[in-house]
């Protein structure tokens, strides 16, 4: 890469996960992220917020190549996970998408049985050598998406049988069921009620434990629930980034201080 001190940062701290720098996205001719540099921290919850179209679910699908299935969609730029470089020609793009696991806006199991839509990852990347292995793959992985006690009588059904909160816990147990690193959700509460929010807020409190979670959110109060670090975006640009308490209370650029009292949005 041609900025040696990316790497060296991105090695020699243990808390940055993901180290992105003079991140550009095209669509066609439109230039959606323009010179995006940030850090995020292993276990730690990290939320982007901004108004509609400011490119943070753009910028949340450069972290797993999920713009690479965009025909028109050109990334610029160097994007490091652990040090390594994700978009040099070397990295397969699905070997990645198991260490960055992805959850999405509305709830999507397969349509499959609770069983198979958790077991499916594992199995495609060889991650069991038999039945007993891949059972106490699935338990654990239902067991981290906190509904484990929900369905375990009930592994043979379908997962599209179950109500909205619990198909996206199940998405939740599909994505952290290949043991990723990363956790990416993009507006992962936006199709649920007040309580299976809460109860997926939960999930994700327990989840950094484990993970680097980054959570695309257009709720200001869920991204002050559930984040340590907040990245707030307008018009493609990474206006500010910080603490969440700093970002909410004490914002450093007046457009953000606009964002957050109502101002724009």
């Amino acid at each position: 890469m041609n900025d040696m001190r990316l790497t060296e940062r991105a090695v020699d701290s243990k808390d940055v996960k993901i180290a992105a720098r003079k991140v550009q996205v095209f669509y066609g001719e439109t230039h959606a992220i323009k010179d995006v540099d940030v850090d995020i921290d292993d276990k730690t919850v990290t939320a982007f917020i901004g108004p509609s179209g400011c490119g943070k679910s753009t910028f949340l699908r450069c972290i797993n190549r999920m713009n690479d299935t965009i025909d028109v969609a050109r990334v610029e730029g160097d994007i490091h996970l652990d040090g390594e470089d994700i978009y040099n020609p070397k990295v397969d793009p699905v070997q990645l998408r198991a260490k960055v696991g992805m959850v999405f806006q509305k709830p999507n199991p397969f349509p499959k049985s609770i069983y198979d839509n958790v077991a499916y990852g594992p199995k495609i990347h060889g991650l069991a050598k038999n039945k007993a292995e891949l059972d106490e793959i699935v338990e654990r992985a239902l067991r981290r998406g906190a509904i484990w006690d929900e369905v375990k009588d009930r592994l043979q059904e379908p997962g599209t049988g179950l109500s909205g909160g619990q198909q996206q816990r199940l998405c939740i147990a599909r994505a952290v069921a290949t043991e990723p690193e990363v956790l990416l959700m993009d507006e992962p509460c936006s199709a649920l009620d007040p309580i299976a929010t809460a109860q997926v807020e939960e999930l994700i409190d327990e989840l950094k434990q484990n993970y680097s979670v980054v959570i695309v959110t257009h709720s200001m109060q869920q991204a002050a629930r559930v984040s340590q670090k907040t990245a707030f975006f307008h018009l493609g640009y990474l206006v500010e980034y910080g603490e969440t308490g700093q970002i909410f209370t004490n914002p450093k650029d007046s457009r953000t201080e606009s964002y957050i009292t109502g101002r724009i949005g």
